[in-house]
């Protein structure tokens, strides 16, 4: 029976180019400035962004917190989506350590934002308020179907943020997922944003690891933060090196896990008792619902047959992701013909 793991692409592991370059990377102490590796990876990451310098970091939450924490100071506010992952899946970090108030505006199913909502939200500068030294967007957007966001919508985000005096900071765990989909690059997606973070160790495939990219002050600044969250790293050239070959081989192949995407939730709305909408689905992610089924007995009888995915019920979540091939989506279709029957 084969095992088709669709809970998050957080489960890929690293290609055979990765292990092989894990192994023969060139070390040094990051702390202290000296390993080749990292350096290395920080400089593609921010040409491949189109900034300036770049910082390598643990996670995607480490990312956007030392992100957060650089921008604003203890008392500042932040405007983020009301489907944000730094909102529902961060354990509320910027709050409890850095004093951040977020404050949030509603997210649609593409993720976007009511642009008329966003200024209202800005606070004016008046001695009683905090100060909005933030807005944040997602691209893709994780909760709202892996939408991706457009070059031209955040261009007009940037816009808002900057008339206020606030910087625009992109969680862009997925940011090279959005410019496949938008048939596009990721630097364009993000010319018009202070800062961008993203994520190696989703549909990239390594085995950790994310960036932050914006001007070299910036940056300067976020490794003392880096630093201040425990953050500092020693050797770690030897998982830096899985990135450098993700950026230079595992970008364009995302393309497959969008179509076996398509395939799959196109496969799913055609199966009675299954509401999922092919529309709404342009990159890896997909949600579907049940109708009048038993959401644990569906998810076990899922497990029992090798098929796992995510969500809490009765919204389901799958993600797909390098490893998982057309011949799985069409194992994963049947599965769920079985159990559903």
């Amino acid at each position: 029976m084969p095992k088709v793991d669709l809970r998050s692409d957080t489960v890929t592991q690293p290609t055979p180019t990765m292990r092989e370059a894990m192994l023969g990377a060139e070390l040094g102490d990051d702390v202290l400035g000296d390993d080749p590796t990292v350096k290395r990876l920080e400089e593609i990451a921010a040409e491949r962004l189109g900034k300036e310098a770049a910082l390598f970091v643990s996670s995607g939450t480490m990312a956007n917190l030392v992100s957060l924490l650089t921008h604003c100071q203890r008392g500042d506010e932040a405007i983020i989506g009301s489907m944000a992952h730094i909102l529902r899946s961060e354990v509320d970090g910027a709050s409890a350590l850095g004093g951040i108030q977020l404050r949030t505006a509603y997210n649609d199913e593409h993720g976007r934002f009511d642009l008329d909502e966003v200024r209202s939200l800005v606070r004016l500068p008046e001695k009683f308020q905090p100060r909005t030294a933030l807005i944040c967007l997602e691209n893709t957007h994780n909760a709202a179907n892996g939408s991706p966001v457009s070059a031209a919508f955040t261009t007009e985000v940037a816009g808002i943020a900057h008339d206020a005096g606030a910087a625009l900071h992109i969680d862009g765990a997925r940011i090279f997922n959005a410019a496949i989909a938008l048939e596009t690059t990721a630097e364009a997606l993000v010319r018009d944003a202070d800062t961008v973070s993203f994520c190696l160790s989703k549909g990239l495939s390594c085995p950790i690891g994310s960036l932050i990219c914006g001007s070299t002050a910036f940056i300067d600044k976020a490794r003392h933060i880096r630093r201040m969250v425990g953050g500092g790293m020693r050797q770690i050239g030897v998982i830096a090196a899985a990135g450098i070959v993700a950026l230079d081989e595992m970008v364009d192949r995302l393309a497959e896990d969008h179509a076996n995407a398509r395939q799959l939730v196109e496969g799913l709305a055609s199966i009675p008792g299954v509401s999922a909408n092919p529309s709404l689905v342009h990159s890896n992610i997909l949600f579907f619902k049940l109708e009048g089924q038993d959401s644990v007995r569906f998810r076990a009888g899922l497990k029992e047959k090798g098929v796992l995915l995510s969500g809490s019920p009765p919204v389901f979540r799958m993600v797909t992701h390098y490893g998982i091939d057309a011949s799985d989506i069409d194992y994963t279709l049947e599965a769920v013909r079985e159990v559903m029957a």
